[in-house]
């Protein structure tokens, strides 16, 4: 979120092609530069250690200090600043965020609001949930926008939670109150990733608060009235033909578009291509064991490692289909952290396998770590979509 929002950043040319508006710079046929954003990043939190080392590498070469970025849980944060500690910054326009998704999500166990573990990721030993818990760290960002009144937040999460009775309605009006009541929480919406050039089969609900003090009297009331024209709604416009049956859009971006041109693991430099699960094939009837489609969209990503990562091509007797490649050598193998990367459209030079002191057999960070943070991860692309529509509206929504 934070990278898309920040924009000027490498992304797929077929990702953008059906709005050349964005476009900064044509990197080669297959790669453009995106335009920078009117947004700039003063605060980030994420209290995995392999997101801190990750982001800091990248997010310096836009002149961020690593100092904005807090490992802290956001419950203790909140604490921290409640009791003095000016933790979180003054005049902040947008506050964006993906509160732990785990507990809602189809693959995982969907505890929901009754998570077993903590705001900082351990397991409980009480057996009643508490505001603290993990599924309940929805109520934290509320806490964030209170302190931050800023004049629009973006919340993200998985699909599965609009599915789980009234959790979604919980969550709706709960943000709804912060500020005392000041926010406009409009429906919430599931985007499929691939329907905006991500080519990736993700879905994500999206929750959009705007603060009613900042808006045009006439935004307030069109907003509040349900009766939204298409010229005021905050959510992005689809430019793919992934899932929608319009044939107005462009066609989805697939794996090839994005994956063609790496070279295999053995051959590569890149730490990021070089090192993978290595977890072996465990039958069709588990989770993670199938074989990409190259002229598909991919599978969704997950925070999960090793047994969990799909297969770039599976061997001949576990029903491989990429036969060609096989004669020539290419192994059975899981799909490395470059190319989990490259299905969520994080850009090619963002390193997620870090090496120690150039070390080939030390990292800071490992590609078990990396999986993990790209999987947790929005799509960039899909978070530009978000970022540029907000731009596009700002003059028009606020006083």
């Amino acid at each position: 979120m934070d990278l898309g929002f920040e924009g000027n950043f490498i992304a797929p040319l077929k990702s953008i092609a059906p709005r050349p508006e964005w476009i900064e710079k044509h990197i080669d046929n297959n790669w453009v530069l995106l335009k920078p954003t009117n947004f700039s990043l003063i605060f980030a939190n994420d209290i995995l250690r392999e997101a801190s080392l990750t982001w800091t590498r990248f997010m310096e070469r836009y002149g961020y200090d690593s100092s904005i970025y807090r490992t802290e849980s956001i419950v203790d944060l909140v604490k921290q600043h409640k009791n003095g500690g000016n933790v979180f910054p003054n005049n902040v326009d947008v506050v964006i965020g993906g509160f732990p998704c785990q507990d809602f999500s189809v693959a995982g166990k969907r505890k929901g609001f009754n998570s077993m573990r903590s705001h900082d990721g351990k397991l409980r030993t009480n057996t009643i949930p508490t505001e603290e818990s993990r599924g309940k760290l929805y109520y934290w960002m509320k806490e964030v926008i209170d302190i931050t009144k800023p004049k629009i937040f973006i919340a993200e999460n998985v699909k599965g939670l609009v599915n789980m009775g009234q959790v979604k309605d919980i969550i709706q009006a709960d943000f709804s109150h912060a500020n005392g009541n000041g926010y406009i929480v409009l429906p919430p919406q599931v985007l499929h990733a691939g329907n905006y050039g991500v080519p990736e089969s993700r879905e994500r609900v999206f929750f959009i608060g705007i603060r009613k003090d900042a808006l045009k009297k006439e935004v307030v009331q069109a907003l509040e009235s349900g009766q939204i024209s298409t010229e005021l709604y905050p959510y992005p416009k689809p430019t793919h033909n992934c899932t929608l049956n319009d044939e107005t859009l462009a066609g989805p971006v697939v794996l090839r578009d994005v994956l063609a041109r790496l070279k295999e693991p053995k051959d590569s430099y890149d730490p990021s291509q070089r090192f993978y699960s290595r977890a072996k094939y465990m039958g069709a009837h588990c989770q993670g064991q199938k074989e990409i489609v190259m002229d598909s969209i991919g599978p969704t990503i997950r925070s999960e490692h090793h047994g969990n990562i799909e297969f770039r091509r599976l061997a001949a007797e576990h029903g491989g289909n990429y036969k060609e490649e096989l004669k020539k050598g290419a192994v059975e193998r899981r799909l490395t952290p470059r190319e989990c990367a490259l299905i969520q459209t994080f850009p090619p030079d963002y390193q997620f396998v870090i090496p120690k002191n150039y070390s080939w057999n030390r990292f800071i960070v490992s590609a078990s770590g990396a999986y993990k943070v790209i999987g947790n991860a929005v799509p960039p692309v899909l978070a530009y979509h978000i970022a540029m529509r907000i731009q596009s509206l700002w003059s028009t929504y606020f006083k």
